[in-house]
């Protein structure tokens, strides 16, 4: 059918077309971070470059090699929870609070990249606890967003019981919720941020969604400033924010999820409804064309013959 064969030919161009765009958008992103971004790493280098001149210049004593293995050190230190405050370092990012926030970044796949195990025993352990973590972390985060849900569902079904709304009551719960997870999780923690880390609210958004949709660049990471006095609750009511929090980012992303799928549905029925059509036209054409046929093998069957042709029939005579 020619119908089916369009079809497949869809299917066929589908995946190399879905992979074309794929491969612009991510070539797209990356043209415009580079213009960007680049001219600021740029100069960013050529400040740090200077500082150093500058140190070996006002500080004769000080040798190339030894200051390359100082800051070498000052960075593997850092990246193992290690600073410098004066004379003395602060540790504290992997006592158990920090320890239960590098758990939670680990299993929910956020994975900041500013803290990692550093002995073969603490590696091992993270695979294994990932292993079986980042499953018990999907099922959690469907249970609450199903909870979520079942939420919005009953307070719509109560609005239709009191107010006899039909469809309002289910668009007026799902807004609600809407703009009470956008609230919660993504416009009033940024002051909190701002309180505790000194950030600014359009860092604090920033650290918010880029940690709730699991994306995780660890350039802002809460609790990490050694020259900041954090609460003993904080890191714990963040781990709890980052949990609920991915949980109604699932329910929302599950939300546009159903609607594009209704919308391909109602697409996919107009494609089916035109299908139908060729397909029926295709059996018309095929129809006619089988009459056109008997039409022809009957005007073949009642064509007049010539007069080699004719038979007539005599019968026969007695004989006298």
């Amino acid at each position: 059918m020619v119908a089916a064969r369009r079809r497949e030919q869809r299917r066929r161009w589908g995946v190399p077309v879905l992979l074309v765009a794929y491969v612009g958008y991510v070539g797209l992103g990356a043209g415009v971070l580079q213009a960007l971004e680049r001219p600021a790493e740029v100069q960013a280098a050529q400040h740090l470059l200077q500082q150093h001149w500058e140190l070996l210049a006002n500080h004769t004593c000080l040798q190339g090699p030894a200051l390359q293995r100082l800051i070498e050190g000052i960075i593997q230190a850092y990246k193992s929870g290690i600073t410098l405050q004066g004379n003395t370092t602060s540790l504290g990012r992997w006592d158990f609070s920090g320890s239960f926030f590098f758990s939670i970044s680990a299993i929910t796949t956020i994975g900041y990249g500013n803290l990692s195990p550093s002995t073969a025993a603490g590696r091992i352990f993270c695979i294994l606890f990932a292993l079986f973590g980042i499953p018990l972390n999907l099922v959690l985060l469907n249970e609450i967003g199903q909870l979520m849900l079942l939420g919005v569902q009953h307070c719509a079904r109560r609005l239709e019981e009191v107010f006899h709304w039909q469809k309002k009551a289910s668009l007026l719960i799902k807004t609600c919720a809407l703009v009470t997870g956008l609230l919660l999780f993504l416009l009033l923690p940024p002051f909190l941020f701002s309180d505790k880390e000194g950030w600014s609210y359009e860092e604090g958004f920033y650290y918010s969604f880029i940690t709730l949709s699991t994306i995780g660049f660890g350039d802002y990471v809460i609790g990490m400033n050694p020259d900041r006095t954090y609460p003993g609750w904080y890191k714990n009511v963040i781990s709890l924010w980052i949990l609920f929090g991915m949980a109604w980012l699932a329910l929302v992303i599950k939300f546009c999820i159903n609607f594009l799928e209704s919308s391909s549905d109602f697409c996919q029925c107009n494609k089916s409804s035109t299908e139908m059509a060729e397909d029926l036209m295709d059996d018309n054409k095929n129809s006619m064309t089988g009459l056109h046929d008997v039409e022809i093998c009957n005007d073949k069957d009642t064509k007049p013959k010539g007069p080699d042709e004719s038979h007539t029939y005599t019968a026969p005579t007695e004989a006298h």
